[in-house]
């Protein structure tokens, strides 16, 4: 009750409260590093670092240079750097004191109607400007451009009547509003808009570049992998880093090659030590050997969800040989295997239309066949009944 009152045990214990309260915290926010999606810890914080689109980030970093920045359309496939691209040349604009105030990022494929633009949007560019720090050291390093940028990602998914809004939008905010328009598919983006933009076409990133970069990523976290493994991930994305940096990361904690101990697992993993029957020793702690399992090229196949090119080389075997049964077998095989029927279309795709050993009449056949079957998938028949139907009758093409 003595050291109630007193005021010294009062502020040793606030102290130690205090403290305690620190390392939850630094605990806590090192949990949330670990578990930090790649792709987002190692987004390109600059122009500098963006892979394989040398004609944008040049072109853009002389608008950075001269603070004349156009509406902007980027588009090409899903993770080449499209959204990284903007990101960083706002940061380089405006810093990290402004970013929060002069940009907007919406992704339209979760808010594609008429009321995102309305709302969110025109209210954003309504805005006054938030004036830039004084500081002469900040406005050298930074130009602090005297507009704000709104940043709509996957704009092919927003709606015709969207769109049309966006266009009127552009017009009125012009003068303190740049708009950034990032998609896959620039055919949907309707006329008046993508013509009140500068268009900039990203290219998928190409093999060397793209596997320097997984390699370094993998060489930061520890991670171990056999040969192969990274060329692998690069084909099942199919030029898609985003992709590929993603399936190497579940296949890191898949297998357990993430190397734990580099981010504090091994300092707070329980030891034991081994003791013999005949040991007077009461059983103490003892440190515990971390797994050095690799990331093989068959854990990428899994967590892909693609078809295993052994399957589709047996399946392409019985296909030869034009016997119903023996076709009927692989199917439904492959069909219980849980395999889906589009993947299994893109692999026999890829085979046949590019083996040298068929005719070209032939893989004139297969294309025609390939598409109408694709079609058949999308208007939802049955996969076990049209993948049999395709597989009959491309071994009949084939005979």
């Amino acid at each position: 009750m003595s050291s109630f009152f007193s005021n010294r045990a009062r502020a040793e214990a606030a102290k130690e409260a205090a403290a305690s309260s620190s390392s939850r915290k630094a605990a806590a926010g090192e949990g949330t590093t670990r578990l930090q999606p790649w792709v987002e810890k190692y987004r390109p914080r600059d122009l500098s670092e963006v892979r394989s689109q040398e004609h944008a980030t040049n072109t853009l970093r002389r608008m950075v240079n001269a603070s004349n920045l156009p509406h902007l359309l980027l588009y090409g496939p899903p993770g080449t750097g499209k959204t990284s691209t903007i990101l960083a040349l706002s940061r380089e604009l405006f810093g990290p004191e402004l970013f929060s105030n002069r940009v907007l990022e919406l992704n339209a494929s979760d808010e594609r109607g008429l009321s995102v633009i309305r709302e969110r949007v025109k209210t954003f560019a309504q805005q006054a400007l938030i004036h830039a720090p004084a500081r002469a050291s900040y406005r050298e390093r930074y130009p602090c451009p005297p507009f704000k940028i709104i940043i709509l990602d996957e704009a092919d998914s927003l709606t015709q009547d969207a769109q049309s809004a966006l266009r009127r939008t552009m017009e009125i905010y012009s003068k303190i509003t740049r708009f950034c328009l990032c998609c896959n598919y620039v055919s949907r983006i309707i006329d008046p808009v993508a013509s009140r933009c500068s268009k900039f076409r990203f290219k998928a990133l190409e093999g060397g570049q793209a596997k320097e970069r997984i390699e370094e990523i993998l060489a930061n976290e520890q991670v171990q992998y056999e040969d192969g493994v990274v060329e692998r991930a690069l084909a099942v994305s199919d030029g898609d880093l985003r992709r590929a940096i993603n399936l190497l990361q579940s296949a890191s904690r898949l297998v357990g090659s993430h190397a734990d101990a580099a981010n504090g697992y091994a300092s707070k993993r329980p030891k034991k030590k081994t003791v013999t029957d005949d040991s007077d020793e009461d059983m103490s702690d003892a440190p515990i050997p971390l797994a050095t399992a690799q990331i093989k090229k068959s854990d990428i196949d899994e967590i892909a969800a693609i078809f295993p090119p052994e399957l589709a080389d047996r399946l392409i075997a019985a296909l030869h040989t034009n016997k119903y049964r023996t076709i009927a077998d692989e199917v439904s095989g492959i069909t219980a295997s849980g395999y889906s029927a589009n993947e299994v279309l893109l692999s026999l795709y890829s085979k046949l239309i590019y083996d040298d050993m068929i005719a070209n009449d032939k893989k004139n056949n297969l294309a025609g066949l390939f598409s109408e079957m694709d079609k058949r998938l999308i208007d939802g028949v049955d996969e076990h009944l049209c993948m049999l139907d395709m597989c009959l009758q491309i071994a009949g093409t084939l005979k």
